[in-house]
This record gives C-alpha cells, structure tokens and sequence, in this order.
C-alpha cells in the first residue's frame, strides 16, 4: 500500500513539472514572437547603415578645388594634405554632397572660414579643419551644422573667437582648439559641451581669464590634457595651469561671477528682443514726426531767407539812415550856455600862461580866436564854423 502512494505522489508531481514546463515554453515563445519585429527592424537599421555609408579618400592628390564628380551618396569624404582654400567654388561644389556625416579637410589652405561655408550639411556631426593655417572665422561660418558633435581647429593661427560662432553648434560634444595662438577665451555658450582642448596655446592668466577658469571649474566639462594647458603670462603664474592659477581679490571685483554672468547673457538675449521692437517703433514714430514737421521746418527757413534778405537790401539801397546818423547836426545854442561858453574864455580871473620863447605873431592869433567868441548885441554867438577871414572884410 504504501508503496502505491509513493508512486502516485510521484506522478503527480511530474505532472506538475510538465504543466509548468508547458507554461514557461509558452511564455518563452511569446515573448520571441512580441520582439520579433524589434529585432528584425534594429537588423536592417544596421544592415541599411552599413550599406549607405560610402566613403571617400581623396588625401595628397594635391588638389586645388574640391572635386565635383564624387558620388553625392558620399558620407565620408577625406580631402586631407591638399591646396584647397575652401572659396566660393568650393562652397557650392561641397553643398551638393548633403549626405556627409563626416568632414576631413586636414593639412589644407583654408585660411578663412567665410560665413555659409557649410550651410547645406546638415547632417555633418565630425568636420576636422586642423593645420590649415586659419586666423579668421566668419561669425556664421558654421552656419547650418546643426547636427555637428565634433569640431577639430587644432594647429592653425587662431587669436582671437567670438563666442557667437559656436551658437548654431547645439549638439556640439568636443571641441579642440589646441594649438594656436589663442591668450583670451569668452565662455563659449555650448550646453551640450563634454570636452574641450585648449592646450598649446599662450594663455594670459590675468584677470580677464577668470570667468573662463569658473566655467571650467562649475560646468561638466572635461577639460583634456588639464596639466600642460598652462599660463604663459604673466611670468609669475606660467607653472599653474589655467584651471587652478590662483586670482586675486580685485579680479573677482572686476568681474563678475559666472552665475551673474549667465543671468546677464539670459536678460541679454531678452532684451535685444525688446530693444530691437522698441527701435522699430521709435524708427516709425519718427518718420511719422518727420513727415508731418517737415513742411513747418520749409516754411521758417524760407521766411528766415526772406527776412535776411530784406534787411540786406535795406541797408544797401538806404545810405541817407547812414549819412543821417554820422552827420554833425547844428542846433542853436541857450543864453545860459552861451554864457557859460563866454566865461570859459574871458571870465577866466587867472592870468594865462607866460611863454617863454612864443612870437608876436603866435600871440595875436590867440588874441584873435578870444576876440571871435565875444557876444553880440543879438544875443546869440557865432558859430566857429563860419569863414572868419569873410567877417572880417564885410567889417
């Protein structure tokens, strides 16, 4: 009997077992079946990856312009170790190649990087641009590249960047500069930044560096070879690195910290909006204001030239006001001032002067002009005006 039951427990148990091994193959396949389709879409999204990527070497042919018969399916192109400039020609011819994913233009004559210069490759994430002698980037060189995750400018002759070149770059992930001749940086306005080389350049560790040493010390950027990118000046901070030379007290007061400094650039950027529609409304007003004033500005000018020349004519063409006015006006003279006008001359109780060395005649023309101020019985004195020399003979 017992055995019987042992036998019968036994059974049952690997009943069970089978059941359970039934229901976990079930799920085993139901799960195969549900991702299934994934796998088969992830395969041929690689299969398709691999089959579309076309590459394209074209180093040390010594070309002077980038060749316009290449496949336009191309998506990697290497134009490394020739003469290209990277003009207007090259421009256009470069935009028809929209499919590029990948940009090697290493050991070339590319000097300056004009605005647009990739503006049709759009789908550009790695450009090297190295050894080109460059050290002048348009603000909108890099124009379109919207997609671009790495950016190679390492060893060209690089002085001076304005930030505002790296604004279309939103995805941006390393940028190198390494290698030129670059002693002052501005935050570069990249969110999406992981690394950056800056090594091999004649850093000035001045005050004007700081806001640079903040947002490599506050930001999540890596900053790559950290122990060589050192100061060149000043000569007493050239063993520190840019990321740990020390700042005095007065270069945090001259400047100001990276968290204002963000703050500034977020209402800077709101305000241009708001300025330019207020210089907008400002422009419309005034030629509004202008239009409407014009014809009172015409108007007092005209009688502005109207007036003056009224009054030149005037003083032109009337001479008699002039002769008038400097002319000598005779008027007769009052009975008191006639004789206060005698007494100066007779009534003088003091004797004149003795000359000492005087002639006779001398002394008789001064008794002659006494003797003509003398009044007459009309009351009235002469005037010195009339020819005395004709009184005489009429006397």
């Amino acid at each position: 009997m017992l055995w019987k039951k042992e036998s019968r427990l036994l059974t049952h148990q690997s009943q069970r077992q089978k059941k359970k091994g039934k229901a976990c193959n079930m799920k085993i396949t139901s799960i195969t079946i549900l991702f299934w389709p994934l796998s088969m879409l992830l395969l041929s999204d690689e299969s398709q990856t691999s089959k579309t990527e076309v590459k394209c070497n074209f180093t040390a042919k010594n070309y002077a312009l980038i060749p316009a018969n290449i496949n336009k399916n191309v998506t990697i192109l290497d134009l490394s170790y020739n003469q290209i400039t990277l003009n207007v020609t090259d421009t256009r011819v470069l935009q028809t190649y929209f499919l590029l994913t990948e940009l090697y233009l290493i050991e070339n004559n590319v000097i300056i990087l004009h605005n647009n210069s990739f503006g049709n490759l759009s789908h550009l994430e790695i450009l090297n641009i190295c050894r080109n002698s460059t050290h002048i980037i348009q603000q909108g060189a890099f124009t379109g590249l919207d997609k671009l995750k790495q950016l190679y400018l390492c060893q060209n002759k690089i002085v001076q960047l304005n930030p505002d070149i790296f604004v279309p770059l939103k995805h941006l992930i390393l940028l190198n500069l390494q290698g030129n001749l670059i002693s002052y940086l501005d935050v570069p306005q990249l969110f999406h930044l992981e690394f950056i080389l800056l090594y091999g350049n004649p850093w000035n560790c001045s005050c004007s560096l700081l806001n640079l040493q903040n947002w490599l010390n506050t930001s999540n950027v890596t900053l790559e070879n950290e122990n060589i990118t050192m100061c060149s000046y000043p000569d007493i901070l050239k063993c520190y690195n840019i990321k740990t030379v020390p700042y005095k007290a007065e270069c945090y007061s001259k400047f100001p910290s990276s968290i204002t400094e963000d703050f500034y650039i977020h209402f800077q950027s709101i305000s241009n909006s708001t300025f330019n529609s207020f210089l907008d409304n400002l422009t419309r007003n005034s030629e509004r204001e202008s239009q409407g004033k014009s014809w009172a500005f015409l108007v007092s000018v005209v009688v502005t030239v109207l007036m003056t020349s009224l009054l030149i004519s005037i003083a032109i063409k009337c001479p008699v006001w002039y002769n008038f006015l400097l002319s000598y006006n005779h008027h007769r003279l009052e009975e008191h001032e006639a004789e206060t006008y005698e007494d100066s001359f007779t009534g003088n109780p003091s004797p004149p002067p003795q000359i000492s060395d005087t002639s006779y005649e001398e002394i008789t023309v001064i008794f002659e002009q006494l003797h003509q101020f003398v009044v007459d019985d009309d009351g009235f004195i002469e005037d010195k005006y009339i020819d005395t020399h004709e009184l005489r003979e009429e006397s």
